[in-house]
């Protein structure tokens, strides 16, 4: 286990700059495409994807990916996906969602979260080839036991299906990576141990119960959020692309291919910018430069300097400058260092519209001890 995730996360940070490169310029092609040419660049850019979601679960399991953890209403959450899920099973598959009442919010990463619930639900479905019943239930559990080493209270998700089960002798092995029960070609053996790997960073745990004939029910405890309640839905989201209006964004990337991609996007998006391939140089631009409203740098750079250590630096002799760090996995561990807290960061890969959200929350929040209260002040002129 250790050594496939020293693997994943060696290899990770090059291969999703190879995603990044490839989706960011699939995207741009499929917007002035010919009608007929579209259907082949969306099954190019989707098949990136797959592979983008592949290299996810490996980092899940690895315990290296690069969570966002926020305050999450994990029954709200599951809500809002009950329709996508009710077209991913089909008419056949009677789903029943659930949550107690008082249910405490939790503090974990809603788009990990997303993909966990949704890689449970697709095993489930496979259980159940004729049809079935999934049952998606919240609940509360104070100073949970099944958390080793917890003393704390947690919220507890429970997916469960009427399928064909497990047996017994393979129970054991099934968050092993890349061990499946499926044909050859169905399944990765990913989906699983992503689950565990995603439960486990987080903070939380998960178990899982099963009997041949009486399906599946797997348990995920996750750890109660002490933040209040945001007063956010989802209809208050943005769903617009946020646009710039003419901000310096200084991209310190030392791949060629993504800087160049980087640099194009933030121009269209109506940014201007400055570019490095290291932290000396940044420093250097940031130096010459009195106009640059947001540093957005890649964690990992050449050079023995870090992003990390490159935006402390700059913000030493320019303590309000924004900065809005990427990367392609969690660099604890790896000899980088942890990003600070309240960091933003965006993940690698990352589309079109990511980035412009990304950036445009960055250079809309404050920096420093201010940033945790969410308090907003306008971009520098």
């Amino acid at each position: 286990m250790e050594a496939v995730g020293q693997l994943t996360g060696g290899v990770a940070h090059d291969f999703n700059n190879l995603l990044t490169v490839i989706l960011g310029n699939l995207e741009l092609a499929e917007e002035n495409a010919p009608k007929a040419q579209r259907p082949l660049l969306v099954a190019a850019r989707m098949s990136a994807q797959r592979g983008a979601a592949l290299t996810q679960r490996l980092l899940a399991f690895s315990r290296k990916q690069a969570l966002q953890p926020e305050t999450v209403d994990v029954h709200g959450l599951v809500e809002g996906m009950a329709d996508l899920l009710r077209r991913t099973l089909g008419e056949t598959y009677d789903i029943v969602v659930s949550g107690e009442a008082g249910l405490w919010r939790c503090t974990v990463d809603p788009v990990q979260l997303e993909n966990v619930i949704l890689n449970l639900v697709i095993n489930s479905r496979d259980a159940m080839p004729t049809g079935g019943r999934l049952s998606i239930a919240c609940t509360n559990c104070a100073a949970c036991p099944h958390v080793e080493g917890a003393t704390g209270d947690f919220v507890t998700l429970t997916v469960a299906d009427s399928g064909s089960g497990i047996p017994e002798e393979i129970l054991g092995q099934v968050f092993d990576p890349f061990f499946t029960t499926k044909d050859v070609g169905k399944g990765s053996g990913l989906g699983l141990s992503m689950v565990y790997g995603f439960a486990m960073q987080s903070g939380g745990a998960v178990e899982i119960h099963s009997e041949v004939g009486e399906g599946t029910r797997v348990v995920i405890h996750l750890p109660k959020s002490s933040e209040p309640r945001s007063t956010e839905t989802e209809q208050d989201i943005v769903t617009a692309q946020p646009l710039g209006h003419g901000e310096t964004i200084l991209v310190v990337e030392d791949d060629p291919h993504v800087q160049a991609l980087s640099l194009m996007l933030l121009e269209r998006l109506g940014y201007k910018t400055r570019a490095a391939s290291d932290g000396a140089s940044a420093l250097d631009l940031l130096e010459e430069d009195e106009r640059i409203d947001l540093l957005f740098t890649d964690v990992a750079l050449p050079g023995g300097m870090s992003g990390v250590e490159l935006a402390d630096r700059a913000r030493s002799s320019e303590p309000d400058l924004r900065v809005l760090y990427t990367s392609g996995y969690t660099e604890k561990g790896l000899g980088l260092g942890a990003l600070p807290p309240a960091s933003a960061l965006i993940r690698k890969p990352f589309t079109r519209m990511e980035l412009s959200r990304r950036i445009d929350e960055a250079l809309h929040r404050r920096t420093g001890p201010e940033a945790d209260r969410g308090r907003l002040d306008p971009p520098r002129a």
